[in-house]
């Protein structure tokens, strides 16, 4: 790697900076106007911010996942959080299922079942919950896949009663994550294998973040990863720390060998 002195000297920092930059999202190389920030990069922050309070508070739109899922089957439930503002302030009820909508749940013998939850960022999911779950589902041709659940003012752990209620042995969230200044629409998917509401843990899950493409994740890779990873899990029977993604070890040996 070029020493960063000579590409200084070279280029200079004026030009150097903006080739940085275009390499992350970060807010790197700035600079200032007197004390502050330059007016159009204190606009950039501001317009960041108004971007990601909006994510937050922004409405889920059910019919504009189920129109992404080409025809898969889908059941609408919410959480025991009533509106956004308690979802917001109660996260424990974010958790549970509504009871009235606990009796809507299908009855079956699943394989998985795949949770599309609005959680943070309704953007996140609007934009790539449908293209996840098509493209990991077309890698499970021999799998038995339940109704996808459409799940309103949830929590990651409302995936947990959803299982355990459908008797389903693996369950998939796919979730919008907590938006940040540099992405507010990014999608988590939360891998649990037989969990139990109140008892199964964080650590008893698996996750992919920051799916959204072309700046995260794409879609077939983030597919292909889990997809992998369930079936590992149903092999072990088990899910969280005990479970590895393996699935980049030969490319990063081959990179270091």
């Amino acid at each position: 790697m070029t020493d960063m002195t000579e590409v200084t000297t070279t280029t200079g920092l004026d030009e150097l900076w903006p080739l940085l930059r275009r390499r992350t999202q970060a807010r790197i190389g700035l600079g200032r106007s007197g004390p502050a920030l330059p007016t159009r990069h204190r606009l950039g922050l501001q317009a960041a911010h108004a971007a990601a309070r909006d994510a937050v508070h922004s409405p889920f739109d059910p019919d504009r996942v189920t129109a992404g899922l080409a025809g898969l089957p889908t059941v609408r439930v919410r959480s025991a959080a009533g509106d956004r503002l308690t979802y917001l302030q109660r996260p424990d009820l974010g958790r549970r299922l509504d009871p009235v909508d606990r009796a809507h749940l299908p009855a079956g013998s699943w394989d998985v079942v795949f949770v599309v939850a609005d959680g943070l960022s309704s953007r996140a999911v609007h934009a790539h919950a449908a293209a996840v779950v098509r493209a990991t589902a077309a890698r499970l041709p021999a799998w038995r896949v339940a109704p996808v659940i459409l799940a309103e003012q949830a929590r990651v752990a409302l995936g947990d009663d959803i299982a355990h209620t459908m008797s389903t042995a693996l369950v998939v969230v796919l979730i919008g994550e907590r938006p940040g200044m540099s992405a507010a629409d990014s999608l988590g998917a939360y891998l649990t294998y037989r969990p139990v509401p109140g008892v199964t843990t964080d650590a008893d899950r698996n996750c992919l973040s920051n799916i959204r493409p072309p700046r995260g994740l794409d879609y077939e890779t983030a597919a292909a990863k889990l997809a992998g990873l369930m079936g590992r899990a149903r092999e072990l029977g088990r899910t969280g720390v005990e479970l590895k993604d393996e699935s980049d070890h030969a490319e990063v040996l081959n990179r270091i060998l």
